[in-house]
């Protein structure tokens, strides 16, 4: 698949304020219906439920709704986790496998929880049978702790097409990595993209920087780099925005806030040459 093919989506990290997270809940939480609808509103194909709003604690009635109404609506279900331990590595890809997701996004640690490269190479083979048999991708994300030579390295030793990396363009600025390092190393191996806008502005005193999200488009991401990048590879199906809005005083106007920069940045990525 060609970087013109890959199909664009929502996340429920597109409304981080929307959906919420613990000490942030806004008056009208933001769930799976929700995420549904908009995806169609926006005339897209793909919706990626991240950690923010975990399927797992969904009841059984709500995980009928999601399944159905995706299948119904021609939208592409994916699903992301964190805390790659192998009891939660197991439990999601059953629901991969359930919710007929063809991808499943993965950060790999948790609350105190920082498995060595052994370990997690150690879950990733042993998980590998399951996914080739159900042919559900398993993507990585590039996030703080690893660098992306690491991360390479753990995919390439898999040797499976089913395991590789979800590209998060941002994340690694943490790891002290940009993105033409990250991308130079990890695009070979990406399987999903997070397009992610950001700036980064020096301080008044000029001791140091901020780096905060930005609209699409309005940032430093260089998408036509990345796409070259990525594309030429011919394995990432799907570019999911994100994104990280600063928030406002007001908790309403965080969540109108990140509403209007997602229908921007929607609008702007529908007009590349890149997307269906």
């Amino acid at each position: 698949m060609n970087k013109k093919n890959m199909v664009l989506g929502l996340s429920s990290f597109t409304y981080g304020w929307g959906v919420g997270w613990e000490g942030f809940r806004p008056p009208i939480l933001l769930d799976e219906k929700g995420l549904l609808e908009r995806t169609a509103r926006m005339g897209l194909r793909c919706l990626q439920l991240g950690d923010n709003l975990p399927v797992h604690l969904l009841d059984r009635e709500r995980r009928e709704y999601l399944r159905r109404t995706a299948v119904e609506n021609n939208i592409r279900l994916e699903l992301g986790a964190r805390e790659m331990t192998p009891a939660h590595l197991e439990l999601y890809v059953a629901l991969a496998a359930y919710f007929q997701a063809p991808l499943l996004r993965f950060v790999i640690d948790g609350e105190g929880y920082t498995p060595g490269t052994d370990a997690i190479l150690g879950m990733l083979n042993d998980v590998k049978p399951v996914l080739e048999r159900r042919r559900i991708v398993l993507g990585i994300e590039n996030h703080d702790r690893l660098k992306s030579r690491e991360l390479a390295s753990i995919i390439e030793a898999t040797g499976s097409d089913y395991i590789g990396i979800c590209l998060d363009c941002a994340n690694s600025i943490g790891a002290g990595e940009g993105l033409e390092q990250v991308a130079g190393f990890l695009a070979p191996y990406t399987v999903n993209l997070h397009i992610k806008d950001f700036t980064v502005t020096r301080l008044s005193h000029k001791m140091g920087f901020i780096v905060e999200g930005a609209p699409f488009g309005k940032g430093l991401l260089d998408l036509d780099f990345l796409m070259d990048k990525v594309g030429r590879y011919g394995k990432c199906e799907s570019a999911i925005l994100e994104q990280w809005v600063p928030p406002e005083a007001a908790q309403e106007d965080s969540v109108l806030k990140e509403e209007a920069w997602a229908a921007e940045g929607i609008g702007r990525l529908k007009a590349t040459r890149y997307f269906r």
